[in-house]
This record gives C-alpha cells, sequence and structure tokens, in this order.
C-alpha cells in the first residue's frame, strides 16, 4: 500500500512489559570494587600498619608483638617489647643434698631485660648451687658456663630504641658486686681444703 505524498507515517511503540527489568548502562571507566569480606577470613580488614592510608612501617620503627621468629624475622623482648632482641636461654640451679632443682627462661629479650635475667639466675646459681654432690661437680658448673655464653648473645645488642618499649628489667648491680655471690667460695675453699689435708696424709 503506497502512502500518499505530503503525509508521514507514525509507528506506535509497543507497551512496555511490566515483568522486564530494565538493563543498567555500564559505565566503562568504573573500577570494579573489591569484596572488604576476602580479605581476612570472612572479616573486613581493620586499619593498621600497613593498611592503605596508614603507610607500611618498617621493622626498625617499632616492637611487633607476635612476630614469627626465624630468618630475618623481628624479634620483640618479651618482657618490654624492646627491640632489637634475641632468642635466648638462661639457667639456674639449686642443689640440696640428694635434692635437686632446675630453672630456665627462654625468649627474645633485649639488651637491658636479658641481662637483668642473666644477673640474677646466675647469682641464685652462686649461692644455691652448690650443696650436692652432684651440683658441686657437674651441674652448678654447667649452668654458670651456659648463663655466660647466654649472656654473650644480649650483650651484642644495642640499647632498645628509646619510646618503643614497656617497663624493663632492672639490670641492678653486677654479678662481682653482690654479696650472695660469693656464698661459692665456701665449697671452693672446702675443696681446696680437702686437697690440702689429702697431701699433708700421703
Amino acid at each position: 500500500m503506497q502512502t500518499p505524498r505530503g503525509t508521514s507515517t507514525m509507528t506506535t511503540p509497543p507497551a512496555p512489559n511490566p515483568h522486564q527489568q530494565p538493563h543498567p548502562q555500564a559505565n566503562p571507566y568504573a573500577q570494579p570494587q573489591a569484596n572488604p569480606y576476602a580479605l581476612q577470613g570472612g572479616h573486613p580488614q581493620a586499619p593498621g600498619y600497613g593498611a592503605p592510608g596508614y603507610g607500611a612501617v618498617p621493622p626498625q620503627a617499632g616492637p611487633q608483638w607476635g612476630a614469627p621468629y626465624g630468618p630475618g624475622a623481628y624479634l620483640s623482648c618479651k618482657f618490654c617489647g624492646g627491640a632489637p632482641a634475641v632468642d635466648v636461654t638462661f639457667r639456674a640451679h639449686r642443689g640440696l643434698l640428694i635434692l635437686m632443682s632446675f630453672q630456665k627462661l627462654s625468649g627474645p629479650m633485649c639488651a637491658t631485660c636479658g641481662l637483668g635475667v642473666q644477673r640474677a639466675m646466675t647469682t641464685q646459681t652462686l649461692w644455691q648451687g652448690w650443696w650436692s654432690p652432684f651440683s658441686l661437680f657437674l651441674f652448678t658448673p654447667f649452668t654458670l658456663v651456659w648463663n655466660l655464653i647466654a649472656r654473650g648473645k644480649v650483650t651484642k645488642l644495642q640499647p632498645p630504641q628509646p619510646g618503643q618499649h614497656g617497663p624493663q628489667v632492672d639490670p641492678g648491680e653486677p654479678v662481682h658486686r653482690r654479696g650472695l655471690a660469693y656464698v661459692a667460695l665456701v665449697p671452693v675453699l672446702w675443696i681446696c681444703f680437702m686437697i690440702a689435708q689429702g697431701l699433708t696424709q700421703s
């Protein structure tokens, strides 16, 4: 059928379908949004060191509690949280006739706290560690040598950074300035006396 000249044709648009959902126009420049609950085991990431906007804190800037041990791990002192620290063990021994007791304290320690622990446990061993035969000739000398070796590890550390630690273990007086440490002279003098008696009677 031909349309006469000078007339226009109009087409009626189809009626909208009420059950059809409109398609939103996609923004080609939109950035995909990350799922915040896929960061830490289904929970959103809490602000903290290394989070966006906070900056990454290098290890030397402050202590990190719970840092893993191992090569390159950053340790903080178990007593004050100061750094640097080294994983070390100090021991104490007590002998009483046929009874003996052993103590040890292990963990990362800074130079100040480690020195305080070494002095306290060494002094305890010097005045309580001689009073049984096995303690006199075996366990007490071993404990004293062990603590000297462990002391060398903490004395190589730099002092903890100011403002980066809590209350520290008081190092106190050096071992040679503590009166209880000289109780060790009693068994030493007794051994010397017994040796001298044996030489004179032979």
